[in-house]
């Protein structure tokens, strides 16, 4: 859709997916595993993806770098990322097999 200068692009909407896990590690495992999954459909802006407690919503934290890249993308690398941004993130988010999970018992990788 195309707007003439000035004119106020329509809002953009937020899907609220409540989870039943129940630590950040696990949940931001989640979020990596999703984005890995979709992050092909255009439609979903992974970059400003946020996360927070149930009980306190206005709280949240960031899972992805986001800044824009010299040339074209964006940085792929974990919110507060040592060294530089990149398209490609080198860094792995996981939880382990002792936190009992059952549907995330493993690393997940993040990887282009």
């Amino acid at each position: 859709m195309t707007f003439a200068t000035g004119d106020r692009l329509p809002p953009r909407w937020i899907i609220h997916l409540p989870t039943t896990l129940t630590s950040l590690d696990e949940v931001t495992a989640l979020a990596v595993a999703l984005r890995d999954s979709l992050g092909h459909l255009s439609v979903i802006d992974f970059g400003e993806t946020t996360l927070s407690e149930e009980d306190a919503q206005h709280l949240r934290t960031r899972v992805f770098c986001d800044a824009k890249l010299d040339g074209a993308g964006r940085c792929r690398r974990p919110d507060a990322h040592d060294g530089p941004c990149a398209a490609v993130p080198s860094t792995t988010v996981g939880v382990s097999a002792a936190c009992g999970h059952p549907d995330f018992t493993h690393t997940v990788s993040i990887k282009e």
